[in-house]
């Protein structure tokens, strides 16, 4: 049964991530342990503390993960200030998804060579997207990122992508 993405739900945070000095990651389940609801690649949702405010943010983890979500955030307005102070056990409000996916399930896309581009926090709806292709691997020849940031320690999900994306076959990891 798809639940409603007006109407926000509980959802509790269940781990925080330290990426870089000005962008967290945070893992969200819903009250009952599970993941709050389904969603496609590239989809976002809505995050709030009632009474602080609320903002939309790119669902980082792949729609394969069956267990939480994950948000990559960067600290850098009212919100986002709140939710970098937010702790594990912290309580939000969640609704979505939102937006349109990327056509990865295309036959436009099937079979073909992928090549994902991204600076800094842009890094955060793409993640998602390319741990689907990953998963999915028979479905698509080689996947190519190009990823940038200021500095080293602006690259976000930096461990991820050293140690498992780079070792995948068939996956070329560029930085820069």
């Amino acid at each position: 049964m798809m639940k409603e993405t007006l109407v926000p739900q509980l959802g509790i945070v269940t781990d925080v991530r330290v990426d870089t000095p000005d962008v967290k990651t945070f893992r969200v389940q819903g009250l009952d342990g599970r993941k709050p609801f389904l969603h496609i690649p590239g989809q976002c949702a809505m995050l709030s503390m009632p009474g602080v405010g609320e903002a939309l943010f790119s669902i980082t983890s792949s729609p394969t993960n069956e267990e939480f979500m994950e948000f990559s955030i960067k600290k850098c307005g009212c919100v986002t200030e709140w939710l970098h102070q937010a702790e594990v056990g912290q309580q939000i409000t969640i609704r979505g998804p939102y937006g349109n996916a990327f056509p990865v399930e295309t036959d436009e896309f099937k079979g073909k060579k992928l090549l994902f581009i991204a600076g800094g926090i842009g890094i955060a709806p793409l993640r998602s997207v390319i741990n689907y292709c990953r998963h999915y691997r028979q479905n698509y020849k080689s996947i190519n990122l190009v990823y940038g940031s200021r500095s080293m320690n602006d690259l976000v999900n930096y461990d991820e992508i050293i140690n498992e994306w780079a070792r995948d076959k068939e996956m070329y990891v560029y930085l820069t």
